[in-house]
């Protein structure tokens, strides 16, 4: 087929880019936020691993004899803090268990399990109080530093022994084979320097055996962290018992801790010294129980940030090397008494015989610090070979020290080589879940995993497997593991009515993620596909004797060919020949037809057109056609094909649970535009949590003018506040279906694609189900005990409405399916809760209060509005609330009498209104705390804190920053949104149109022409030679969006014939052409080539069809019936509602009514804190309730935006630096232009549209 190729101009070479980068955050700004981060993370670690290992060998310090800070009677209160210490880590993670325990769902351990972990946590329990409350008092500050790096010795004895037993060598043995080494010659060195240099060495023996003996006992707490090495069945099934009921024996092994703990430390002080408990000075229980707390907080701190720094990928910089420095730096710490005094003698005597008469500090430090340092440095002065300055006694005390610090470093070598993957969970990285009191490098190092190569879950009950594939006991569904391997994402995007330039948004969007992850590299991480679902794409011509693709399925292949020209350009230079662009398919379907695209590079990507009189349309629908598409044809067919013929059945049902565990469905609407970022971050949610069945990102309304603005903040403080809520409490209730993930093994579970394809036919289900199909959905997914995730940095932008009548159109359908689907979840909550690990019965109480704010949203603005008309006009209170009652009820009967049309129009007008009267309002509260003179009035504290909140909160998101602008808006249509609208949604919810892209008229085929040809000239005339490629294909979308700047919102209507080239008379004069013939008449020099489905698949949609796509029957009598049902639920459900606010208002009104006899006064308090005399404020109890209500929500939310930001920070850091390092490698790697061409053509003998001129080919050109 003969192909028209444009050729560049050269006298049109110039061109117009707007400097519009692909991602928001620059590389250098992304480069140095991730280096702060790390940075202040690293010194965080470093100082708060100081300020842990300080205090608590202050507080052993305080339990020896050397010490003359405490008196020698009152020793045991420095042994009773470092028994809180020690049981401290078990407190934390007793109470961290119980919460999940009380609200997740937990298993039993077996008994093996539990008699083999206490008797575990027995023995270490044990071994911490023999070593730090009986040995190291009676040892000095350097050997007290040094010996609990010792603890390594086991763990590198378990390294070799794996290493020994393995079949295959993975690592060298001489590593930790040299860890054994070092810390046995330091426990010879230790003996030896304690019993040869010492004058009293028989007294020593037993602190030094218990030394040794405690850390033998302690090293055995990190046995888990080697325990899959072996070959051990026993020891293989105590692991996966522990990490399947992990709450349980968390809790379990704490309790035991903390009691054996007590008791030994109990036992091993004499009743008397316990006695003198009672009679503690208050300076002695203040600084002991001082050095406690700082001791617990800045070890969990660490611990918490340590974490934190593995997460960001910063493991060695800012976990590491911190950890290992520590305990050097600590000495140092305790060292500078010593070097102070001798640097600057104040005497001719030593620093032992000084000390106890002098304290030597330096000048920057407190005096009680000072004390403290010194007491700790002067346990030195008990060796006597500090004393008489043995050089070789010090000598060994310094190659001790040095040989168990060396242990450690070669015992734990093996963490810098340690693999990764973008977001880790802390149970993935740590075999503990808890640090040690007394051991916080140790236990943090030790406890790191020497392999991460699994992950657990529990078993759902209910796999998506046939019964002759699996058995509802089938003991493998216990466990899951986690998969390196690419999973496929399928791209699927329903498309109706968009226009031009929505079009151009979503196709960019998938053409730029084909570029990020070409399939000829094959990506380790993802594969993607691309659907695009398209409803009602044909048309009748010549008197319904022929179905042709209408306007807007032609404007698509348009804008695909437009797409494809400028990113199948690898060099813009005028002076090369523009590449001939590949055959691709078009095929005839059951259900109309489909074209099929080979990418640029490499990916597929597929146009279902669909014809509404051979299959239901509407996005529901659509939905369903690609699930059934994707996971039942060409995911579980393809096994139980395999089955038939003959596979092993065990290895088929671990493929097929493997495959559906790793296929995502990205779900996507036709306007919306998107990096392929977004679509990583959200992959990497999947993967991290077997558990996540769906997760969403931040969608950005975009759009101009004061609707739009609306919206903006709007959805900013929706995603800000109530979505991380929702993700923190529990999990989100809706994924909205323009930008979300879903994994296909929760899609294909019970009760959940299959309840999916429902047809309603009751009034409710019409309002639950096709109202709101994203939240019904997700409801399902909630209810089947998955678990929705939202991730902020994951950023998608979709086209909002723009003007009022369409808004409100849009709201009408979210409103009430919203609420029913709320309703639904709530009404099931007990059975939820059980399922559902996310849903606990406190997150069903917070969505209650929700709920009962959102019904009671009407009369609340109503009493604002109320209190503007008292504080504008000084109106009576009642008189207000009555005044302010009577437009929102005359605007509830006319909605029963008038069109929507007129309603809107009404509630326009009225809005107008009610933004004047907000904006007196404001103006009133500032003016009050004027009159009052302080800003401590219930209103003006409640105006100052939410301001004061929406601002920390923007703050916290710079690149949002911007959107606070939009506040005062939002501000002034309050009563629009929450007032006028909700009364035309309950009032209308009978009304199931979908209302928004609704088309009429004839075709503006004269303005279509006129964009396609401003597109052609803007693609055509690329970029003069000598470009560089940073400023060509990298910026293709950028192009592309700019050569419609002004259609954004011109829409090409349907089902209207071409009034321009062809005119109606010459089309019935020729004989009709095909559907297929048209559009390859149409594609100019991207050629279509007609292919046909296997008789399989058309086998497939067939049946799909007659199951659940078959197009309604308009039956007049059911119409007439749902008409009418959908009334009486409308009547219903207005007449509960607006009831609820009626009560509300009345009650509020008899409060007023009866006056100051039942109302709270609140002293009046001026902005320095002094009491007003004789003044105060009055306030009813519920409106006082109702604000403390609201206001805790809000705070609730924000603390929760808080937790989910810093969270948000640690995955785009992580993401970040592995991304960068991932395209750096791929660039490296680049595949040949010979080689991508041969991986598009292979298998395709006709894919090549072009045709080589004879007499061209000395010169190499292609026509």
């Amino acid at each position: 087929m003969f192909v028209l190729l444009f050729i560049r101009r050269a006298w049109d070479a110039c061109r117009e880019v707007p400097d519009i980068q692909d991602e928001s955050n620059p590389k250098k700004r992304l480069r140095f936020m991730k280096w702060l981060s790390c940075t202040i993370v690293g010194v965080l670690v470093f100082v708060l691993a100081l300020f842990s290992k300080s205090s608590f060998l202050i507080l052993v310090t305080l339990g020896s004899n050397s010490t003359v800070s405490i008196p020698a009677e009152h020793k045991s209160s420095a042994l009773l803090g470092i028994g809180c210490v020690l049981v401290g880590p078990s407190v934390l993670l007793l109470l961290k268990s119980v919460w999940k325990f009380i609200f997740k769902s937990a298993a039993k351990p077996s008994k093996k399990t539990v008699l083999w972990v206490l008797t575990v946590e027995s023995v270490v329990a044990c071994g911490e109080v023999l070593l730090t409350v009986l040995a190291m008092p009676h040892f000095d500050i350097v050997t007290n530093v040094m010996i609990l790096n010792s603890v390594s010795i086991l763990s590198a004895v378990l390294q070799v022994a794996a290493e020994c037993c393995a079949n295959v060598q993975k690592r060298d043995k001489m590593v930790p084979l040299s860890s054994i080494i070092f810390s046995l010659l330091g426990y010879i060195l230790f003996i030896v320097s304690y019993l040869i240099n010492e004058d009293k060495p028989l007294k020593l023996i037993k602190p030094i055996g218990l030394a040794i003996f405690g850390t033998i006992c302690v090293s055995l707490n990190w046995w888990e962290n080697y325990s899959t090495l072996f070959k051990n069945h026993f020891l293989e099934k105590i692991s996966e018992d522990i990490a399947r009921t992990r709450n349980v024996v968390c809790i379990l092994s704490s309790v035991v801790k903390i009691l054996i703990t007590a008791l030994v430390v109990g036992v091993s002080v004499p009743p008397a010294e316990w006695l003198s408990l009672k009679s503690i000075p208050t300076t002695v229980s203040t600084t002991v129980f001082g050095l406690v707390a700082v001791q617990i907080a800045s070890s969990a701190m660490c611990r918490w940030f340590a974490v934190v720094a593995c997460k960001m990928h910063a493991l060695r910089r800012c976990f590491v090397v911190p950890m290992y420095i520590a305990s050097v730096a600590v000495l140092i710490v305790f060292l500078i008494p010593l070097v102070t005094f001798y640097v600057h003698p104040t005497s001719s005597i030593s620093f032992c015989e000084n000390r106890t008469v002098q304290h030597s500090s330096p000048q920057w430090l407190e005096p009680s610090v000072a004390s403290l340092l010194t007491e700790v440095t002067g346990t030195l002065c008990t060796r006597l070979i500090v004393v008489e300055r043995n050089i070789k006694g010090l000598a060994m005390l310094g190659s001790y020290a040095l040989c168990w610090w060396l242990g450690l470093i070669l015992g734990t070598v093996y963490i810098w080589f340690l693999k990764i993957q973008r977001i880790e969970r802390t149970q993935d990285l740590f075999s503990k879940q808890m640090y040690e009191g007394a051991f916080l490098e140790q236990s943090m190092l030790l406890s790191t995993r020497f392999e991460i190569k699994k992950q657990y879950k529990e078993s759902r009950n209910h796999e998506i497997l046939s019964e002759d594939l699996k058995g509802p006991e089938d003991p493998s569904s216990f466990f899951l593991h986690r998969s390196d391997e690419p999973v496929t994402v399928y791209l699927c995007a329903t498309m109706w009515h968009e226009t031009y330039a929505e079009m151009m948004k979503i196709i960019i969007s998938m053409f730029r993620l084909d570029k990020y992850r070409p399939k000829i590299n094959k990506p380790k991480d993802a594969t993607f596909e691309f659907h695009i679902y398209f409803d009602d794409a044909f048309k009748d011509v010549n008197k319904g004797k022929a179905r042709h693709a209408n306007e807007y399925a032609e404007i698509l292949v348009e804008v695909i060919r437009e797409v494809y020209t400028i990113f199948s350009e690898d060099d813009p230079c005028i002076f090369k020949k523009k590449p001939c662009l590949p055959q691709q398919k078009i095929i005839s379907t059951p259900y109309g037809g489909r074209l099929e695209y080979t990418l640029p590079k490499g990916n597929t990507m597929m146009v279902h057109l669909k014809d509404k009189q051979l299959i239901r349309h509407k996005k529901r629908w659509s939905q369903i056609m690609y699930l059934y598409y994707i996971l039942g044809w060409k995911l579980n067919r393809k096994y139980f094909k395999k089955f038939e013929e003959g596979s092993d059945k065990k290895t088929l049902r671990e493929e097929l649970k493997k495959e559906k565990e790793n296929t995502y469905i990205l779900a996507l609407d036709g306007d919306t535009d998107f990096q392929p970022s977004a679509v990583l971050l959200l992959i990497d949610r999947l993967k991290l949590y077997p558990e996540v069945g769906a997760a969403c990102g931040r969608i950005h309304p975009t759009g101009t003018g004061p609707m739009v603005w609306y919206q903006k903040f709007e959805y900013a403080v929706g995603h800000w506040l109530q979505k991380t809520a929702e993700h923190v409490f529990g999990c989100v209730l809706c994924s909205p279906g323009c930008f979300s993930l879903f994994r296909g093994a929760a899609l294909m579970d019970d009760n959940v694609m299959k309840r999916y394809t429902t047809r309603a036919t009751e009034a409710s289900q019409y309002v639950q189900y096709d109202q709101g199909e994203d939240r019904w959905l997700c409801t399902l997914l909630l209810q089947q005990g998955w678990r929705v995730e939202y991730n902020a940095a994951s950023d998608a932008y979709t086209n909002a409405p723009q003007d009022f009548k369409e808004f409100y159109n849009q709201r009408r359908r979210w409103g009430p399916s919203t609420m029913a689907n709320t309703i639904d979840l709530l009404g099931s909550g007990r059975l939820t809760s059980k399922r559902n690990n996310s849903i606990s019965k406190p997150y069903i109480l917070y969505q209650v209060i929700s709920m009962g704010a959102s019904i009671l949203g009407p009369a609340t603005i109503c009493l604002m509005i109320a209190g503007s008309f008292t504080f504008i006009m000084n109106m009576d209170p009642n008189l207000a609330l009555l005044l302010a009652t009577v437009p929102p009820t005359i605007y509830l009967i006319l909605c029963f009498k008038l069109k929507s049309d007129t309603q809107i129009q009404i509630a326009a007008v009225m809005s107008i209104l009610y933004a004047f009267l907000m904006t007196g309002t404001i103006l009133s509260i500032i003016g009050d705390m004027v009159k009052q003179q302080t800003f401590m009035t219930p209103a003006g504290l409640f105006l100052i804190s939410m301001t004061l909140m929406y601002l920390i909160t923007a703050a916290l998101h710079p690149q949002e920053f911007s959107l606070i602008v939009y506040g005062l808006l939002y501000f002034l249509c309050i009563p629009s949104g929450y007032l006028m609208l909700v009364i035309y949604s309950i009032v209308n919810m009978n009304n199931v149109t979908w209302g928004t892209r609704e088309t009429g008229g004839k075709a503006k085929t004269a303005a279509v022409r006129a964009i396609k040809k401003q597109v052609m000239q803007a693609t055509c005339c690329r970029c003069p030679c000598g470009s560089s490629t940073e400023d060509g294909p990298s910026n293709t979308h950028e192009l592309l969006e700019s050569s419609v700047p002004e259609q954004q919102d011109l829409k090409v209507p349907a089902d209207s014939e071409d009034a321009g080239s062809r005119s109606h008379e010459s089309q019935t004069q020729q004989s009709p052409k095909s559907w297929i013939e048209e559009l390859q008449t149409k594609s100019d020099d991207f050629s279509l080539h007609t292919a046909a489905l296997s008789e399989d698949e058309v086998e497939f949609w067939k049946e799909l069809q007659k199951q659940y796509l078959e197009p309604l029957n308009e039956n007049p009598e059911q119409q007439e019936k749902i008409a009418k049902d959908l009334k009486d639920l409308r009547n219903k459900v207005t007449f509960g509602f607006f009831i609820c606010n009626a009560i509300w208002l009345v009650a509020t009104m008899f409060l007023q009514a009866i006056g100051n006899s039942i109302s709270l006064s609140i002293p009046k308090i001026y902005p320095n804190g002094t009491l007003a005399e004789g003044e105060s404020f009055s306030v009813d109890p519920i409106s006082l309730m109702f604000l403390l209500s609201f206001a805790l929500l809000l705070f609730m939310q924000f603390f929760a935006m808080l937790y989910h930001r810093i969270y948000t920070l640690i995955h785009f850091v992580a993401y970040v630096d592995t991304e960068s390092k991932a395209v750096q490698k791929q660039s490296s790697q680049k595949t040949p232009k010979a080689l991508e061409t041969s991986s598009h053509n292979k298998n395709k003998p006709d894919t090549s549209i072009c045709i080589q001129n004879p007499a061209a080919e000395e010169t190499g050109a292609w026509v």
